[in-house]
């Protein structure tokens, strides 16, 4: 796999300063840790989306830090950015221990054609868009793919224990929980309702009429 590396420098701009630096195109960042203080940080903005565009938020970026030997292997845990621009404010970086399992969410991806599908009015429910793995860093998976073709009718779906892990990777979520659910929306006719018939009956004169 592709090795992700990252350049950063310390800040010493805070607060409501950081404005100057993203007029500068520079994103403020902060890194922290499993006994790390936290650290203030810059990043040049061109660069971070790019590396964020690769890496997301479950793969290892190796990460850079001024004029520091030894680089450091994080993760974006906290990516903040403009709701109307989409311009990144703020990321923050989590400094992973290689030799510790860590907990993260993973996305679900559907591979196959399921046989259900040629049905008409049948469709594929997601209900799980990811799940929650444990495992060391060097083991996380970009993403998890849930084969469907084994789904043949309306009713059939498929569990988080149906789902096989990779070596070295636990899944937690809740062994029973359906991640892929095949539903029915079969449209159902109206009956047609049916117009009483009319009957003639003889009208027999009552003694009004008889006198006329």
């Amino acid at each position: 796999m592709e090795k992700i590396e990252l350049s950063s420098e310390k800040r010493t701009v805070l607060g409501k300063k950081v404005k100057f630096l993203r007029r500068q195109k520079v994103t403020p960042a902060n890194l922290f840790g499993y006994q790390l203080k936290s650290m203030a940080l810059q990043i040049d903005t061109m660069m971070l989306n790019r590396v964020l565009s690769l890496a997301g938020e479950t793969r290892l970026i190796t990460l850079k830090v001024g004029n520091e030997k030894k680089s450091r292997q994080v993760m974006a845990r906290e990516i903040q950015r403009n709701p109307l621009t989409g311009d990144l404010l703020h990321v923050g970086f989590y400094e992973v221990r290689m030799s510790e399992k860590i907990q993260l969410e993973i996305p679900v991806v559907i591979n196959g054609e399921a046989p259900a599908l040629k049905i008409k009015g049948n469709s594929i429910g997601h209900e799980l868009n990811t799940l929650t793995v444990e495992c060391l860093p060097k083991d996380i998976p970009n993403q998890i793919e849930v084969d469907i073709s084994s789904l043949a009718k309306a009713g059939d779906l498929i569990r988080v224990k149906d789902i096989p892990a990779a070596s070295g990777i636990a899944i937690l979520n809740d062994p029973e929980q359906p991640v892929v659910v095949v539903s029915s929306h079969v449209e159902e006719k109206e009956p047609v309702k049916e117009t009483p018939a009319v009957t003639t009956e003889e009208v027999k004169p009552t003694e009004e009429t008889a006198s006329e």
